[in-house]
């Protein structure tokens, strides 16, 4: 994703600036604590599709 985009974008929920992790395909809100997923490219800026930061990532199950 084009940096120059991410510049445009703000979190939708309190207008703030997003920043972008390398290792995951999400826009991340530092204030807010939110994480919002890219899906083929394009940004999910939905409240409701953000991940909260502060609940751990789910574990995949173990294999038996």
């Amino acid at each position: 994703m084009d940096s120059r985009l991410i510049a445009l974008l703000v979190c939708p929920v309190c207008k703030g600036p997003l920043s972008r992790e390398d290792a995951a395909p999400e826009l991340v809100c530092n204030a807010d604590r939110l994480a919002y997923p890219i899906r083929d490219g394009i940004p999910v800026m939905l409240e409701g599709e953000a991940r909260s930061l502060d609940e751990p990532l789910s574990q995949p199950a173990p294999l038996d």
